[in-house]
């Protein structure tokens, strides 16, 4: 049982977690391509808000101890297989992204269903949960193309 096993979307954690530690190259090829320094800064209006929201769902302990646990295990990956501090970076700050917005918001487990680009232009009018979750979505979506 995880820390994050009471959210709804405890299995799409799980995946991100899965998927970056199986294509960790794939994942940080898809932040790169998601982010120039228009989408940095919306970013990290969105990271602001999903985190404040995190933490307002939860009223202090339950989400914020389940996104610390889901960075947790997104840190601990095997990033030597990943190419450079960059890369790794990137790969990490796209699973990272992707988590804290399933642990903001329950919707955001809904996305991972929809297609990259539906997301891109979610995300490109402004949707703050789309703008965490597009990169790995990307990522997902590229690694099942190669299969």
């Amino acid at each position: 049982m995880s820390k994050w096993s009471h959210l709804p979307n405890e299995k799409h954690i799980v995946r991100i977690i899965a998927e970056v530690k199986a294509n960790p190259d794939a994942w940080s090829m898809a932040w790169s391509a998601a982010w120039d320094a228009a989408w940095d800064a919306a970013r990290d209006a969105a990271w602001v808000a999903a985190r404040g929201a995190a933490w307002d769902a939860a009223r202090g302990a339950a989400r914020g101890a389940a996104c610390d646990a889901a960075w947790d295990a997104v840190q601990e990956l095997a990033w030597d297989a990943v190419r450079g501090w960059r890369a790794r970076d990137a790969a990490r700050d796209a699973a990272r992204d992707a988590i804290l917005a399933l642990v903001a918001w329950d919707r955001a487990g809904g996305l991972m269903d929809s297609p990259a680009e539906q997301i891109n232009i979610l995300a490109l009018l402004g949707d703050q949960t789309a703008l965490l979750m597009y990169p790995a979505i990307r990522a997902i979506e590229t690694t099942q193309e190669l299969v």
